[in-house]
């Protein structure tokens, strides 16, 4: 029996100041606390079996995945299957009393979050990361992968295999910055899941 690890990595702190949602746009990078806290997260790796490395094709995730590379030795593959979740209401602020979701120009878009009709459906976003993580896990076989992606598309991971709806309230998810949630691969079959937060006291 052959056992295979594969790492999904949230991306460190973006520096956003505008607090807007910015989704799949270009040029949003890490903060320095970001940065601080994928390096921890990398560290944690030191002396781990990795070798597979792969990030999603947004800045921040090339940005995370760089201590990763250091620790390891490895190149960082870019796999678009990685990438952030499409989204309609990038470049708005979407939280607190300014909230641009509040424009009732917006409503029509949020007739229905099962799917959810503002984005890129659940089940999409779904597909593409398991395709991800079988493409990781087969280049890896017997060691381990590191995938470097987004909250949306880990948490996603997460509630299938918890057999969780995939629809659910963002304040429910466990996903924090730069954390780590690990499937446990034995053969083919997913057998077990962790989370971890090495970059917790950043």
């Amino acid at each position: 029996m052959t056992t295979t690890l594969v790492h999904l990595v949230r991306h460190g702190e973006v520096h956003n100041p505008k607090k807007i949602l910015y989704g799949r746009l270009p040029g949003y990078y890490l903060s320095s606390r970001g940065k601080s806290m994928a390096a921890a997260t990398a560290k944690s790796f030191t002396g781990h079996d990795v070798t597979h490395l792969v990030a999603s094709p947004m800045e921040r995730a090339q940005e995370t995945a760089l201590p990763f590379a250091e620790v390891t030795g490895l190149d960082i593959a870019t796999d678009h299957d990685l990438i952030e979740s499409g989204n309609q209401f990038e470049g708005l602020r979407t939280k607190g009393w300014r909230s641009q979701l509040l424009n009732p120009i917006r409503w029509r878009l949020m007739r229905d979050p099962s799917i959810p009709s503002w984005g890129e459906p659940y089940d999409d976003v779904l597909a593409r990361m398991m395709d991800a993580i079988e493409r990781a896990r087969l280049s890896a076989e017997g060691h381990e992968a590191i995938l470097v992606s987004h909250q949306l598309p880990i948490v996603m991971v997460q509630r299938a295999i918890a057999e969780k709806p995939l629809p659910h309230n963002p304040l429910d998810r466990q996903c924090d910055l730069a954390s780590v949630t690990s499937l446990l691969f034995r053969d083919e079959i997913l057998t077990d899941s962790f989370y971890s937060t090495p970059a917790r006291e950043i």
